[in-house]
């Protein structure tokens, strides 16, 4: 790779790391082709991104970030998952692993603070933006919901009443 080619990969990784709100890092040895399209296509749907990375360079592209801490593991076959979600990289990147003994999560970071495997695992565990979000306005509608039907049951139920009175009135 040339110095051009290595500047252009470094100035895409800052980028990619200045708008991350989350960062995965994990080990990959060994792993096919087809299980890294599997998983890059896993991270795509899921709204996250995925690079190979060269360490060098990315550490490099780590200066100046709010992930300047996580340099450190950065060593060995380094993949990284990101994403503006703080949930998905971590979802898919720790579902994935546990599929597979050849990738291996080694940490991250989370809106610039360091995250070690246990908390990368406990993030993963978490509902995502979108289901939160779902659920605020479940939570919102709900008790509107149930208002319309108590205030409605009454006239309901009398509804009913007339409407057997007379039905019997008819049948006699």
């Amino acid at each position: 790779m040339q110095r051009k080619q290595k500047e252009e990969v470094v100035e895409t990784l800052h980028e990619t790391f200045a708008n991350a709100s989350a960062v995965v890092v994990a080990h990959q040895k060994g792993l096919t082709v087809a299980q890294m399209t599997d998983l890059r296509g896993r991270m795509r749907e899921a709204g996250a991104g995925f690079r190979v990375t060269k360490n060098r360079l990315a550490k490099r592209a780590l200066d100046g970030t709010p992930f300047e801490g996580i340099a450190g593991l950065f060593s060995g076959p380094t993949t990284v998952a990101y994403s503006e979600d703080p949930v998905a990289a971590a979802r898919v990147a720790v579902k994935f692993a546990d599929g597979n003994d050849k990738y291996v999560v080694v940490g991250g970071a989370l809106d610039g603070r360091m995250l070690s495997i246990d908390e990368v695992k406990a993030l993963a565990s978490l509902p995502s933006l979108e289901e939160l979000r779902a659920k605020i306005v479940g939570m919102i509608v709900t008790p509107a919901t149930r208002l319309a039907q108590v205030t409605g049951a009454p006239a309901a139920q009398l509804a009913r009443v007339f409407g057997a009175y007379g039905s019997s009135e008819e049948a006699s």
